[in-house]
């Protein structure tokens, strides 16, 4: 078992000579510091978010397949003994911690701001907290922020109301805009990243627009907040010129990927998390989880044919299990298929153009966006046809899909939402599980995801939270202790419906 560091705000770093590196991990021990150069800071810092936003936390912390799991993509094995904590919903502070990875991811990108003067690099690296600080609000809600990561000036810095949090995110992401496009027009413009950026490759034009589909999904997650809409909406279209994230500027990042297990797993995250080792054995989760039945009988309905390439297929069919069946199926389990595990050299996904094109598709919707010339039913469209080809899928496959469930031009505002987020559902299968538990607090849709059916499990409903890890009440147990008590199955985070 890797050892953290005992004192998450004390240090940038992981702790303990015995601790085995992941591949291109910046944490070092830090009775040993060392200096890092811009470049290869901005280079581990992507590839780590990657590795958390595809399932695979730093060191084996922070999996989001728990998230895939409650939200019907993924079950526990049938061919293990039954995974009590996870089918009973036992959620304990010391069940999961999203907490360390991404702080850690945080502390990395400060570090490369604070290594360079180039205004590039910086609004990167203002664009990732950003990015990095809204994951945090969306696991636990409050949480350290204006006193967080000071070192061994503050070590028990005081927690932040999520929704003031979410408000300075919003700002951060416009400074970074106004950063990148100042250097844009300057004279003698700085030197691009190049390279050493693995998702744009120093493309600052594309990294206006992810910055501002990050911070149209920041203003659409606080949907439910009223008091907070006209202002969002005043937000949104101050920037709306830029554009957004679509088929042509996915937010993908690749530093190399190898097909290799040396320092842990050179492999691309996801292909780490339910593919094969270098050898053709088969990675940890690609054992111990399985297709849901719900996903795979959700993604084979109503002419869609995404489930047989997101999921593999047995004599034809897909065989599948709901979460909690502990009874194996009649023929070998189902698991994650080759539309998603493309190449143990494939791109990692940060966000996608479908994620991307469906955000744009409610801001239209709801008014957030007023000036794209495009119609929500046109981005909806688009969302569904970059999730098909994204999945190695034709477009006549697409087209036949959109004909069989286009877009309620005709029907209601809540008929509308849920049709997009229900296809953001669809579209971030298997990758995007956080995204989709995101969406399915502040929603509710999709609205027929299942509950375990493991007996005794008995869940009131589904999970609304986390609760705060065990190292946060080891190390700053005052302040976490001042947010109560946290139930797993009542506490919401600040934007939840």
């Amino acid at each position: 078992m890797k050892k953290y560091l005992s004192i998450i705000f004390a240090t940038l770093t992981l702790a303990g000579s015995s601790c085995k590196k992941d591949y291109l991990e910046l944490s070092t021990n830090p009775n040993q510091p060392v200096t890092t150069t811009a470049q290869l800071a901005l280079t581990g810092a992507l590839k780590v978010t990657a590795d958390i936003t595809n399932n695979v936390g730093p060191g084996g912390l922070g999996s989001y397949v728990t998230y895939a799991c409650w939200m019907g993509y993924m079950s526990w094995s049938t061919s293990y003994q039954p995974n009590i904590a996870l089918l009973s919903y036992q959620v304990t502070s010391a069940s999961y911690d999203y907490w360390t990875p991404l702080y850690l991811n945080i502390a990395n990108y400060n570090a490369m701001k604070a290594s360079t003067t180039n205004p590039y690099y910086q609004s990167i690296a203002e664009i990732m907290i950003a990015f990095d600080y809204q994951a945090l609000v969306d696991n636990y809600n409050n949480v350290p922020y204006t006193e967080a990561l000071q070192g061994t000036k503050n070590l028990n810095p005081k927690y932040d109301k999520g929704s003031a949090i979410y408000d300075d995110l919003l700002k951060r992401v416009d400074a970074a805009i106004v950063a990148i496009q100042t250097a844009q027009k300057s004279a003698v413009p700085p030197a691009t990243p190049g390279t050493a950026d693995i998702m744009y490759k120093g493309d600052m034009t594309k990294w206006l627009k992810f910055a501002n589909t990050l911070k149209l999904r920041i203003a659409l997650r606080q949907s439910n907040v009223s008091a907070k809409t006209s202002a969002l909406k005043a937000a949104v279209a101050a920037t709306q010129s830029i554009g957004y994230i679509d088929a042509t500027t996915p937010g993908n990042v690749n530093p190399g990927y190898l097909n290799s297990d040396a320092t842990g797993g050179q492999q691309s995250p996801l292909w780490r998390n339910y593919g094969t080792t270098q050898n053709g054995g088969a990675q940890t989760n690609k054992n111990q989880y399985q297709a849901n039945s719900y996903g795979a009988t959700v993604l084979t309905a109503n002419s869609d044919v995404r489930g047989f390439v997101v999921y593999t297929t047995t004599s034809g069919a897909i065989s599948a299990t709901a979460l909690g069946v502990t009874q194996p199926p009649a023929v070998a389990p189902s698991k994650v298929g080759t539309g998603l595990l493309k190449s143990a050299t494939m791109d990692a996904v940060i966000m996608s153009a479908s994620e991307g094109l469906f955000l744009q598709a409610e801001g239209v919707k709801s008014g957030y966006i007023t000036t794209s010339g495009l119609s929500a039913a046109t981005l909806y469209n688009a969302g569904i046809s970059a999730s098909y080809a994204d999945l190695g899928l034709t477009a006549a496959q697409a087209s036949t899909y959109l004909a069989a469930n286009p877009y309620p031009t005709a029907g209601t505002d809540a008929q509308q939402e849920q049709a997009i987020i229900t296809e953001k559902w669809k579209a971030l299968a298997i990758y995007g599980a956080f995204e989709a538990f995101n969406e399915f607090r502040r929603t509710g849709y999709p609205n027929n995801i299942p509950l375990s059916v493991y007996p005794g499990a008995n869940p009131p409903n589904q999970v609304t939270r986390i609760p705060y890890p065990s190292v946060e009440y080891q190390t700053n147990a005052a302040n976490v202790a001042a947010e109560g008590t946290i139930s797993v199955f009542t506490s919401k985070i600040f934007w939840a419906k």
